[in-house]
């Protein structure tokens, strides 16, 4: 095997009298493909920024083979030094490389080399810092968060670019489809500690829950020793003091093991603590849209657009940056005009909004300010009002943060203060606009969880793939020039959808737009759509799936001891059950209207 091109060794490090970094080490071999997985604020960054040379531990060691080159892209890149977007590629560049790849990584990310850093978007930004790292393809690759800020094509083209690149790489990412794909190492950081699996993320899930269901087994153990020991001094046999001084001695040093292992499973069980503040139910519509149109000038947003969008929905909305998935939002809650059609909300909705920029917090103010609004201490929540420290603990937030100006805190902080604030709000309707931006993955999963739970009607765009896989029952994809389609399902199943539609395709003749007015008379379908064959070929199986579902529900809540010793766990599993019967029915409903739509076919001899 050949050498590592580099190697961090029991690399330490404390900020602020803390210590971040206790120990933690890793390799990177030639062709690598390797992931750093933690909390936020385990280290992650700062250990790529060690491995990069641009921050020095305070102990340790750091080996490159000679010779070896090394590009890092920040999570907030810098090019302000620059004039031009080819300048800040070229500036990674050896002196006499010429311009031909940076132009073509450029003009892969929709840039031209011209434009002026400065004037950039978030996601542009990133393309340019990413064109920058790959260009002069290194030996070592340390990427930050690389899909941050960039729509699904760029990460779909920006994984096919990685698998065929000849660099080592290490990624840092909160993307699980994107570490799946392309890592085939995983490196956990753990209370300032690393432990490595040699497999891909695909596996990191389970195989940290063993190495934790094990720790608590080794504590469980540790618990008895003492016991037995305890027990010993008190009542066992005292023939000879140096054997109980000894024994003592020994007993000391246990209990003091015993404080190591609870302050280390309290330091790693700290979690975000996540409930939906929910108002009551919304009208049975939440909003409607019939042969929609929108364009600013010669940007078309929406062409002939229909949706129906009920309670209980969770829809997501995909598409390439700047297909107006904002506006399109923004036209079904109501906050946006089109040109023409037909837009309708529903009645007795309670909305809250996470908008992806965070524009919405103001930098000058305080955490305890943005959270209470500068009144009463006191938030309401769903389990009642709580004091606004205790509620900042459930995000992770420390006391001494309450009076930190939002300006201070980090990316992954200011991600978690909105969801924080947004939660605390009454709600039937959630709008999520790139919810994902700077949260960890464990703070993934709970937000999953309550998303789950929540009983209310969601809107969620994202470029997160399997968080949309795990959170929305179907999506609305921009395919271009306006058109958007629905699709039942996730992403995944959007993705093969649209692959078995470009397998088998159908010829069908093009149609000009009809007034409104007209389209109750339309004739009769012909033949039964894609998404309506589809729909009736997968809606027996789901609804054998919801069956299942409430049946394990309702078997669980007949224990008639399970409110008492676990009542958050009988609250989730009723809400469960709830949700599992609204999508039984929702979906026996639509079946049974394709079904009559077959048959009507089948009967008029199409």
């Amino acid at each position: 095997m050949a050498p590592p091109l580099l190697t961090l060794q029991d690399i330490h490090l404390t900020f602020g009298g803390t210590p971040l970094l206790t120990g933690a080490e890793f390799s990177v071999q030639p062709f690598d493909r390797l992931c750093l997985v933690g909390r936020n604020g385990s280290g992650k960054s700062t250990l790529l920024k060690i491995a990069a040379g641009l921050v020095e531990p305070d102990d340790g060691k750091r080996f490159f083979q000679p010779g070896t080159t090394v590009r890092y892209m920040a999570q907030e890149p810098d090019f302000s030094a620059f004039e031009t977007t080819l300048e800040c590629v070229m500036a990674q560049m050896d002196p006499d490389s010429g311009d031909h790849r940076p132009l073509r990584l450029l003009e892969q990310f929709a840039l031209t080399g011209t434009e002026n850093p400065a004037k950039l978007s978030g996601g542009e930004l990133r393309r340019v810092a990413l064109a920058s790292v790959l260009a002069p393809e290194p030996d070592i690759l340390l990427l930050d968060e690389p899909t941050n800020h960039l729509d699904l094509p760029a990460i779909q083209w920006l994984e096919k670019a990685i698998k065929g690149l000849r660099s080592a790489v290490v990624l840092i990412s909160h993307d699980r489809r994107f570490l799946e794909n392309l890592t085939k190492r995983t490196i956990w950081i753990d209370r300032g500690k690393t432990r490595q699996m040699d497999k891909g993320f695909a596996h990191f899930e389970s195989w940290r829950d063993e190495l934790l269901e094990q720790e608590e087994l080794e504590a469980h153990k540790l618990d008895r020793k003492i016991v037995r020991e305890e027990h010993w001094l008190r009542y066992g046999v005292t023939a000879r003091r140096k054997r109980n001084v000894k024994r003592l001695g020994d007993l000391h040093k246990l209990r003091s093991k015993k404080i190591e292992v609870g302050a280390s499973q309290n330091k790693v069980k700290s979690t975000v603590q996540m409930t939906s503040n929910e108002a009551g139910a919304s009208g049975k519509l939440v909003a409607e849209a019939k042969h929609v149109n929108k364009a600013f000038g010669d940007i078309i947003i929406a062409r002939d657009f229909s949706t129906k969008i009920l309670r209980g929905d969770r829809l997501g909305i995909i598409g390439a940056n700047g297909a107006g998935k904002t506006t399109l939002l923004n036209m079904l809650m109501g906050s946006e005009k089109p040109d023409s059609g037909e837009l309708r909300t529903g009645t007795n909705l309670e909305i809250v909004t996470l908008d992806q920029r965070r524009e919405s917090l103001d930098p000058d103010v305080s955490l305890r300010e943005c959270l209470t609004g500068g009144g009463s201490d006191m938030i309401p929540t769903a389990n009642g009002k709580k004091h606004v420290v205790g509620y900042m603990k459930d995000f992770l937030f420390a006391p001494e943060q309450a009076g930190t100006p939002i300006r201070e805190l980090s990316g992954g902080e200011r991600g978690r203060l909105m969801l924080a604030r947004a939660l605390s709000q009454p709600s039937n309707l959630l709008v999520l606009d790139e919810p994902t931006n700077d949260l960890d993955l464990e703070t993934l999963d709970l937000l999953q969880e309550l998303l789950a739970g929540y009983s209310g009607t969601i809107l969620l765009i994202s470029h997160d793939r399997d968080f949309l896989d795990r959170s929305v029952t179907s999506v609305i994809h921009a395919e271009g020039d306006g058109l958007w389609i629905e699709y039942a399902g996730g992403f995944s199943d959007m993705a093969s959808q649209q692959q078995e539609k470009s397998d088998n395709p159908v010829k069908t003749k093009k149609s000009k737009s009809i007034p409104a007015a007209n389209h109750a008379q339309k004739e009769k379908p012909s033949k039964m759509s894609f998404k309506e064959t589809h729909a009736l070929k997968t809606l027996p199986e789901k609804m054998t799936r919801l069956e299942a579902a409430i049946v394990t529900f309702k078997k669980a809540l007949s224990d008639p001891a399970l409110f008492n010793s676990d009542a958050d766990r009988y609250n989730k599993t009723a809400a469960n059950l709830a949700k599992a019967e609204r999508d039984f029915a929702k979906s026996e409903e639509r079946w049974l209207e394709l079904e009559m739509i077959r048959e009507e076919i089948e009967a008029n001899g199409h």
